[in-house]
C-alpha cells in the first residue's frame, strides 16, 4: 500500500491492480480505498487478469474522453468565443466576469438570436458551479401542464400517463445552473411556483406533498418587454425583481 501511495504521488493518474492471497483480502480492500483500481486473488488464471486489464483500459479511455469533453466545453464557452467587437459586447463580457463569481440571479434580455444561452453558459462555466449541471429549458416550447412537470417533476399516478416518479429540471440542475429561456411565456400558475423556489429553495413535485430542497442558480432570458408584461398583468412584479438581480441586455 505504501508503494502504491508513493507511485500515485509521483504519477496521480497511474492505475494499480493488487495481487493478493486469500488471507490478505482485507488489505487489498484497504488498498482500493486508497486508490487501487481492483485486486486479483492468488492463484489466478491468465484469462481473469486479461479481462481485468481490458476493463482497466476501457475505464481509462472513458476518463480521458470525459476530460477531453470537459476541456472542449470549457473552450467553447470561454469569454473569448463570445463575439465582442462592439463596445457594448465588451461591456457585457466584463459584467459576465463579475457576476459569474456571485450566486445572484441573472435576467438576460435581447432579441432572438443574440446569444442569450451562450452568455448563460459562459456565466456557468466561469462560476464555482462549473463542474455541476447546466440545464436549459425553453418555457415557450411546452404547454403549461407539461412545463410544470418538466420543471418540478411529478409523482407516480399524479396524472394520466404518469407511470413513474419523475425528477424535474430543478432537481436535475441541483448544485448547478438552470437556464430558463423565454420566461415571459410562463403562465401565472408556474410563476407562483417559481417565485416560491427562489424564495424558499424548496418545492413539491406535481401530485406530491414531500418538500424537495434544491440549491440552483437561476439564469433566465426573454425577448419580451417584461415591464410592459407587468403593466398588462401578464407577469408578476415580485417574480421579476427576484429574477432580475443582475440584468444583461444584448
Amino acid at each position: 500500500i505504501e508503494l502504491m501511495k508513493s507511485a500515485k504521488e509521483i504519477s496521480p493518474d497511474i492505475e494499480v491492480i493488487i495481487i493478493t492471497a486469500y488471507g490478505s483480502i482485507p488489505t487489498a480492500i484497504t488498498a482500493m480505498r486508497e486508490g487501487a483500481y481492483d485486486y486479483i486473488e492468488k492463484p489466478f488464471c491468465p484469462e481473469r487478469a486479461e479481462l481485468l486489464i481490458e476493463k482497466l483500459v476501457e475505464h481509462q479511455g472513458l476518463i480521458e474522453e470525459n476530460i477531453s469533453l470537459h476541456q472542449k466545453l470549457e473552450e467553447r464557452y470561454r469569454f473569448e468565443n463570445i463575439i465582442a467587437k462592439s463596445p457594448k459586447m465588451q461591456q457585457v463580457i466584463e459584467v459576465i466576469k463579475v457576476v459569474a463569481k456571485s450566486n445572484a440571479t441573472v435576467l438576460i434580455t435581447g432579441d432572438t438570436g443574440t446569444g442569450k444561452e451562450l452568455v448563460a453558459r459562459a456565466i456557468h462555466s466561469q462560476s464555482y458551479r462549473q463542474g455541476k449541471p447546466f440545464v436549459a429549458v425553453s418555457c415557450a416550447a411546452l404547454p403549461e401542464s407539461l412545463l410544470e412537470s418538466e420543471l418540478f417533476g411529478h409523482e407516480k399516478g399524479s396524472f394520466t400517463g404518469a407511470y413513474a416518479q419523475k425528477k424535474g429540471k430543478f432537481e436535475v440542475a441541483n448544485r448547478g445552473t438552470l437556464f430558463l429561456d423565454e420566461i415571459g411565456e410562463m403562465s401565472a400558475n408556474i410563476q407562483v411556483h417559481l417565485l416560491r423556489i427562489l424564495e424558499e429553495k424548496e418545492f413539491t413535485r406535481v401530485g406530491g406533498n414531500e418538500l424537495v430542497k434544491v440549491d440552483v442558480r437561476v439564469i433566465s432570458a426573454t425577448n419580451r418587454d417584461v415591464k410592459e408584461a407587468i403593466a398588462n398583468g401578464q407577469f408578476r412584479e415580485d417574480l421579476y425583481y427576484r429574477l432580475n438581480v443582475v440584468n444583461i441586455e444584448l
